[in-house]
């Protein structure tokens, strides 16, 4: 039985991911799992794209198995979160930098926001690829579900976010330490890949052009709009990131936050102190 084109893809995708797979694990344990900034993520979408594809080669001798489907499906429709989290960690570790000389109203904390919108827009995805794909499993048409399109939506709301992110922090990359600036041109050169992606699955949940359909849809725009684009921006995260320093321990953002917090904490009580208005609990 002869391939079909996405078999094809799949195969790719399983031949660029397992050495991509490895080489995040390696950054991970190198800059620490807590300060990993985004390579869990890359582990993550690495998993998510060779289980996905392996599931879809699965179907080729087992072409009746719906659970196949279901989780194809589904894997399909999550991928874009953790590549948009990646890059969101990048731009986390070049906020501690800039913070460190000079603080502002943008900082690590703010970015928690953008990861609760991605986070809930990849459950969301998750959630109705599933449906999608229980739903094609029993009647044979693939149909996106309400859910899948508020996740994309959540998706798009947290590139823009990142963007706007991005720049700002262009704007004080003069206080960022040696080496740093690198980390911000990264995550530029690769928004406008992850936007070509986030244009594809937005046409495909929301668009009626069949092509785009992220289940039966053209293989060859599958692959030049979605692909090739993650793989781009897993090429570049991931060479780029073997060439960034590991930050030391100490330059946790949680000790970061910590120390301007109790600064502030101590100027205000020694203010009160010489106003004369601390009381003797203090």
């Amino acid at each position: 039985m002869a391939l079909s084109e996405l078999n094809n893809i799949s195969i790719a995708e399983i031949a660029v991911y397992l050495p991509a797979l490895f080489v995040a694990i390696l950054l991970s344990v190198r800059h620490g799992f807590r300060r990993s900034v985004g390579w869990t993520y890359v582990v993550v979408f690495s998993l998510v794209r060779i289980i996905g594809a392996s599931l879809e080669l699965a179907t080729i001798n087992d072409p009746k198995n719906t659970s196949l489907y279901i989780g194809y499906i589904t894997l399909q429709s999550i991928g874009l979160s953790p590549l948009i989290l990646t890059q969101l960690g990048l731009v986390n570790r070049v906020l501690q930098s800039v913070e460190k000389a000079r603080a502002g109203w943008l900082n690590p904390n703010s970015l928690r926001i953008i990861q609760i919108i991605v986070l809930v827009g990849l459950i969301l995805g998750a959630v109705g690829g599933s449906d999608a794909g229980s739903n094609y499993g029993k009647t044979g048409v693939y149909e996106v579900s309400t859910k899948s399109k508020a996740g994309i939506a959540l998706m798009i709301v947290g590139y823009i976010l990142i963007v706007a992110a991005t720049v700002i922090t262009a704007t004080r990359l003069a206080h960022a330490e040696p080496g740093e600036k690198r980390v911000l041109l990264a995550v530029a050169i690769c928004l406008p890949f992850i936007l070509v992606r986030i244009i594809y699955s937005a046409e495909s949940v929301f668009g009626h052009d069949s092509r785009f359909s992220q289940f039966g849809g053209d293989p060859n725009i599958l692959l030049g709009t979605a692909v090739l684009m993650e793989m781009i921006v897993i090429a570049i995260v991931e060479g780029f990131g073997l060439t960034f320093s590991v930050r030391p321990k100490e330059e946790l953002p949680s000790k970061t936050l910590w120390a301007h917090s109790q600064g502030r904490r101590e100027r205000r009580r020694e203010r009160h102190a010489h106003q004369g208005y601390v009381s003797s609990n203090v």
